[in-house]
């Protein structure tokens, strides 16, 4: 897992409308919330995403951008966006590569070659990792992340 004051490896990948995003594009407007999931339509992945649509408005208003990132193609995040109604980006990482460069390959903290941590990053917007969290079963620890995120970005 990345520490706080790392600096946050570039990426490019493919969003659920087919679109590159790179990191140092998403950077030039606004810190950016990068969480890492297991898998679409999971429960308690489920749980997350819903969780990050119901306070998007309110990171919205503090400047912080989202992307979900996990192994799915594209094709799945795209269902899985429109049927929870979700208004931020998923990225698809098949080959792994950005989830293991972010330290968020395994589950439970076990180095499996395929899973997916739950891992949540606070990236600047000079793209430093400024706060981090990991809690593979606990969304409520991602929730609390979010509202710190919101709260840090609204004083400064």
């Amino acid at each position: 897992m990345l520490k706080i004051g790392d600096t946050a490896p570039e990426f490019e990948l493919k969003d659920q409308d087919d679109r590159p995003v790179r990191l140092s594009e998403l950077l030039k407007s606004s810190c950016l919330v990068i969480y890492f999931y297991p898998a679409d339509f999971t429960p308690v992945c489920t749980q997350e995403a819903c969780m990050v649509r119901d306070v998007f408005g309110e990171l919205e208003a503090a400047g912080v951008q989202v992307v979900g990132i996990s192994g799915q193609d594209t094709e799945s995040h795209a269902k899985f966006a429109k049927r929870h109604g979700l208004p931020f980006r998923l990225l698809a990482d098949p080959d792994r590569r950005v989830i293991k460069a972010y330290g968020a390959s395994g589950l439970f903290g076990l180095p499996l070659p395929l899973g997916t941590r739950r891992v949540s990053y606070l990236v600047s917007r000079e793209g430093t990792i400024v706060d981090r969290v990991e809690a593979d079963l606990r969304v409520g620890k991602h929730e609390a992340f979010l509202r710190k995120a919101i709260e840090r970005t609204r004083q400064s």
